[in-house]
């Protein structure tokens, strides 16, 4: 009876230690991880002004660029060609040699995106039937259409008169929590998120995204629930923007951008690519042919003569607004900076926001 006894003890004792050994092991793997934060948060802290200034002059080099894609022969017209749309450029541009993906920035590198947001329609100038035609070619029920069109009009006009199917503040104010209708130009597309009707998966897409805004409880009236909402292949923040000139860039815009033109269908957008994308069908490559002028549609096929005049109110072949990505990297740190650049003339790029993420 004792040697079972002293047995049972020895079993006990033993599994002691083996609890003791694991709370152990656990809490200098904890400390392991909790150093190995610190150690990073100080190592990106000791870079954070010398990333800051990378970001900074990587924005700087956007504006060289898109000032130099502005000289020459070709540089009256932007193209997906060009070299800050990430094409090939020019064979004997200043330009050619210069890797916008691994450009070298004191003692580590940026890689520069710069997209121009002209290739997609200015919200707030779309009227009534450019804002119908969005909601078919995203392909929005008809029975709610109007009513988004119409609150996305409501939203922008100075005044506080309803559109059919629309909202105003009044409408607006009984939300929890309440609040107002901008009764101005949109600055910012996450604003549609506020506006009756506008789902998240009609202002994502399949893009997915955020959702609705932190601040909602529940559904705006109108609005369908995250849970039985369609899911939609495009959205509105794919084909308008609150920042551009009043035209689409034909040389940029994608073929979905294209049929919020209503003259404009699926064939023709596609036959309005070929054409600028040149011999190999495939737009930013260097036998690209873009188009010279919104005249030029007419050698598009398909295309009426009588219909050009038409459709070129639309259009353009300069870009205005661009959106600018400056990753920098230094000994293993990043910080992505994202600015809006406005480029007036050669000598006039305006910066008209920064910030970092």
């Amino acid at each position: 009876m004792k040697t079972r006894s002293r047995n049972n003890r020895s079993g006990i004792a033993l599994i002691i230690v083996l609890i003791m050994v694991v709370v152990l092991g656990i809490l200098a793997g904890g400390f392991s991880y909790s150093m190995k934060v610190e150690t990073t948060l100080a190592r990106h802290a000791s870079f954070s002004s010398e990333l800051d200034w990378m970001g900074r002059s990587g924005v700087e080099v956007a504006k060289w660029v898109l000032a130099q894609s502005s000289t020459g022969p070709n540089g009256q017209s932007d193209s997906l060609k060009q070299k800050w749309a990430g094409g090939p450029g020019e064979t004997n541009d200043i330009l050619a040699e210069i890797d916008l993906k691994n450009y070298p920035m004191g003692n580590g590198t940026i890689s520069i995106d710069i997209k121009d947001l002209d290739r997609k329609f200015n919200i707030n100038v779309a009227d009534e039937v450019i804002l119908r035609q969005a909601m078919t070619l995203i392909g929005v029920d008809a029975s709610i259409s109007a009513t988004v069109a119409n609150s996305i009009l409501d939203w922008r006009d100075p005044d506080d008169d309803t559109h059919p199917g629309g909202a105003e503040s009044a409408q607006y104010e009984s939300q929890d929590p309440p609040y107002f209708a901008k009764n101005g130009p949109i600055d910012d597309m996450s604003e549609l998120l506020l506006v009756k009707g506008v789902s998240s998966a009609l202002y994502w897409g399949s893009g997915g995204g955020g959702g609705m805004p932190q601040i909602f409880n529940r559904p705006v009236s109108g609005q369908k629930s995250n849970f039985d909402e369609p899911t939609y292949a495009v959205g509105l923040v794919d084909l308008f923007t609150p920042l551009s000139s009043r035209l689409i860039n034909i040389n940029t815009a994608t073929a979905t951008v294209l049929q919020v033109i209503p003259e404009i269908d699926a064939n023709l957008a596609q036959a309005i690519i070929t054409a600028r994308a040149g011999p190999d069908g495939q737009d930013g490559t260097e036998d690209d042919t873009p188009f010279r002028s919104p005249g030029e549609l007419g050698r598009v096929p398909g295309i009426h003569p009588e219909a050009v005049s038409m459709m070129q109110r639309y259009f353009s072949v300069r870009s205005l607004v661009f959106e600018v990505h400056v990753t920098a990297t230094v000994a293993g740190s990043k910080r992505e900076y994202v600015a809006i650049l406005r480029r007036a003339s050669i000598k006039d790029i305006a910066t008209l926001n920064l910030y970092w993420k």
